[in-house]
């Protein structure tokens, strides 16, 4: 047996285990009555994806979120298989994570977040929702081609997909949670079963990650970097 071969996907379910615990942990504290409002909830997301990409980007090119890999798989920066284990690796790592939550808070707030499952403003329609997932993965997916993938880009780790995490939750965090990342949904969802407008966690960022995808593939990158790595 391989043990390097396994490398990849458990630093994929690890670092997506500690995102969830923090990303979701941080709404579950809020509500609580540790006053991080919706700054300090949009950092505990921004800052922690960004410690955690850069924590696993040498070892599995931290992924850490479905709506990625499929992006970099459309951009052929990836194959198939390697989509379908590192997919399969951050949903289970998003179920620890929830598990962890449960684990750590009271029952009782617990409950009554979902385990920090991102929520739906009851202004928006479904379609609306899954335009603003859509939107708001579009700009991730971008971030992490333009900040990771392209030969061109700084040398900042995972600060600047972290940074821009940050900024989609301080500013849509209230109309849909932005997610950005059905792993994000997706495993609180499963612990709380509560599966409540789960759907759009799906189809939003699918949509966002083919989009930025193809503008990357297409346009953006240098055709030297377009084939798969």
């Amino acid at each position: 047996m391989n043990v390097h071969a396994f490398r990849a996907p458990v630093a994929e379910l690890i670092g997506t285990a500690l995102f969830v615990f923090f990303a979701a942990g941080s709404v579950v504290a809020n509500a609580a009555g540790i006053p991080l409002g919706p700054v300090g909830v949009a950092l505990a997301h921004g800052v922690g994806i960004a410690v955690l990409i850069t924590m696993t980007m040498s070892i599995s090119g931290g992924h850490l979120n479905p709506a990625v890999s499929l992006g970099l798989w459309l951009a052929q920066k990836i194959d198939g298989r390697q989509l379908a284990v590192y997919v399969a690796a951050q949903l289970i790592g998003a179920v620890f994570g929830a598990l962890l939550i449960k684990a750590f808070f009271s029952t009782g707030v617990a409950r009554v977040t979902s385990l920090g499952i991102p929520q739906i403003s009851g202004a928006l329609s479904l379609w609306e929702a899954i335009a603003i997932e859509a939107v708001l993965t579009f700009f991730v997916v971008s971030a992490v081609f333009g900040t990771s993938v392209s030969p061109l880009a700084p040398k900042v780790g995972g600060f600047g997909i972290g940074l821009a995490i940050f900024t989609c939750t301080l500013v849509c965090g209230n109309l849909t949670g932005a997610a950005m990342n059905p792993a994000r949904a997706f495993g609180p969802a499963l612990v709380s079963l509560d599966w409540h407008g789960q759907i759009a966690y799906w189809i939003g960022p699918a949509l966002g990650a083919v989009a930025a995808s193809a503008l990357w593939r297409f346009l953006l990158l240098p055709r030297d970097v377009t084939e798969l790595a």
